[in-house]
């Protein structure tokens, strides 16, 4: 079995990831912590924290609090806010291409690029989420009834994406070619950028909290059942008209959290007994990482190499595995 070097913290641990080599945890208590080679505690938000996200585009993490501040802490162990809304919460952050920002709060997404004031775009209803396209200054916002894309440097008209419900986050393929939310019933939706073509992904007994992209845009990977559901997004169609894989099945036990290895079709699988198991997918081999803990995974991710995985739960238990011994 893996060695397994673990922490233990007071609160929720909201994000694990790493920034450069350095395992980086975000907890629900607004402090971010590195705890390797002498614990280091940054206070990134006063009342709390409720959002966290790893920006690929700048290799840095983003948090949004309570007190309205966007936060950015960066690799050499620093803070550095980006953004505000005054009293209202921030209740998504995201990453986008240049070192721009957008962020979430209340009925408004705002977007601002790493010089020059942020921009706002109003909506009808509150902005659950923001994620950038991989290309190109365009952001996604997740809304009631579908789903908005904007030319975040233009004051042109959304592009209006229409599906019945309340839809709670929203993200990109890493090729651009899909946008994919999750709703609030068990499900997820998808269009095809290209045409506006709608996907739909159901059968979850739970609702999805955590998702991950494999290697090549071959696989979406996500939590909300007994086992990991992978859906295929290798062809042009997506998944639709094709059933998805299953990962880790056990017994009635939840998979919680989900991270693909960045360059290997494997998947890091946590559950709500607090286990996690790395799968593979051509022949569903597993391997057991952690046997279990106190509460459940809430967040798995990898360095860019594919050794380690730092992993958090809903008891404050976390840790890094290194998955090479």
């Amino acid at each position: 079995m893996p060695q397994v070097v673990p922490y233990t913290f007071d609160t929720h641990v909201e994000a694990a990831l790493f920034l450069k080599d350095a395992p980086v945890f975000a907890l629900s208590d607004g402090t971010i912590r590195f705890p390797a080679g002498g614990e280091k505690v940054l206070e990134a938000h006063k009342g709390g924290l409720v959002t966290a996200r790893y920006d690929a585009f700048s290799h840095r993490l983003l948090t949004g609090g309570e007190d309205g501040r966007v936060v950015a802490t960066l690799p050499d162990r620093t803070l550095s806010e980006l953004g505000s809304a005054g009293r209202k919460w921030i209740t998504a952050v995201a990453g986008g291409p240049g070192g721009a920002i957008g962020y979430a709060a209340g009925r408004s997404a705002f977007v601002r690029e790493a010089k020059g004031e942020a921009r706002e775009f109003v909506h009808a209803r509150t902005v659950e989420d923001v994620a950038f396209a991989p290309k190109g200054l365009r952001l996604a916002t997740a809304r009631y009834d579908g789903a908005n894309l904007f030319f975040a440097g233009t004051d042109a008209k959304p592009q209006e994406l229409d599906w019945k419900g309340p839809h709670t986050d929203v993200f990109f393929s890493p090729d651009g070619r899909f946008l994919v939310t999750v709703m609030q019933e068990n499900a997820l939706h998808g269009w095809r950028l290209e045409d506006g073509k709608h996907m739909r992904m159901t059968g979850y007994p739970a609702k999805v909290k955590s998702w991950s992209w494999s290697a090549k845009t071959k696989f979406l990977a996500t939590s909300g059942a007994p086992a990991a559901i992978l859906w295929p997004f290798s062809s042009k169609d997506g998944p639709m008209n094709k059933a998805p894989l299953e990962l880790g099945t056990r017994g009635d036990t939840m998979v919680t959290a989900v991270a693909c290895h960045p360059s290997d079709d494997i998947l890091a699988i946590g559950y709500a007994d607090g286990m996690i198991l790395a799968v593979r997918f051509a022949d569903s081999k597993e391997a057991l990482l952690r046997r279990g803990g106190s509460g459940g995974v809430t967040t798995l991710g990898w360095d860019k190499e594919g050794r380690f995985l730092t992993f958090g739960s809903d008891s404050g238990e976390a840790g890094v595995v290194d998955i090479a011994s």
